[in-house]
């Protein structure tokens, strides 16, 4: 079963950095390293775009099964 998770665990950090990948770059300069500017400060879930609904829900399972993989023993 423990490699059964790890099998996801890799197809799905793959396919996390092929989303965050294909996101488009801001020109903020400075200004998009500490979040000024991104869509995060409105805090609607709507003002998202697809892509970035897919990636935070990529990121969620990613962290969900490195929690399961660490506690299967």
């Amino acid at each position: 079963m423990k490699t059964f998770f790890s099998i996801v665990q890799i197809i799905v950090s793959i396919a996390l950095i092929a989303v965050v990948l294909m996101h488009q770059r801001k020109q903020g300069g400075f200004s998009g390293i500490f979040g000024s500017g991104t869509q995060a400060d409105t805090g609607q879930w709507q003002r998202f775009t697809a892509l970035s609904k897919v990636t935070v829900v990529l990121a969620v399972l990613f962290m969900f099964l490195a929690a399961v993989i660490v506690l299967m023993k």
